[in-house]
């Protein structure tokens, strides 16, 4: 399994956990927390996996002269 599939994994309990949580907090309800919980998390980590891999084509590519270096340069969690 990919490293960007974990990450993914891992992002989307933690952020299922919180959702729901916040959810129930301000509604009260198990079953309209649920509901948020389960939609806007995996929407988010779907498009959380296509951000991780657009900057990857974005870092692969070739530098240009003092153009996208600094990215390549400063990337964090490359």
């Amino acid at each position: 399994m990919s490293l960007d599939l974990i990450k993914t994994g891992t992002y989307l309990s933690i952020h299922l956990t919180v959702g729901f949580t916040v959810a129930y907090a301000m509604t009260g309800s198990i079953a309209l927390a649920g509901g948020i919980a389960l939609v806007e998390p995996v929407i988010n980590a779907v498009a959380f996996f296509f951000h991780e891999q657009a900057w990857k084509t974005v870092q692969a590519r070739p530098p240009r002269e003092g153009g996208r270096r600094w990215v390549r340069d400063r990337a964090v969690f490359a």
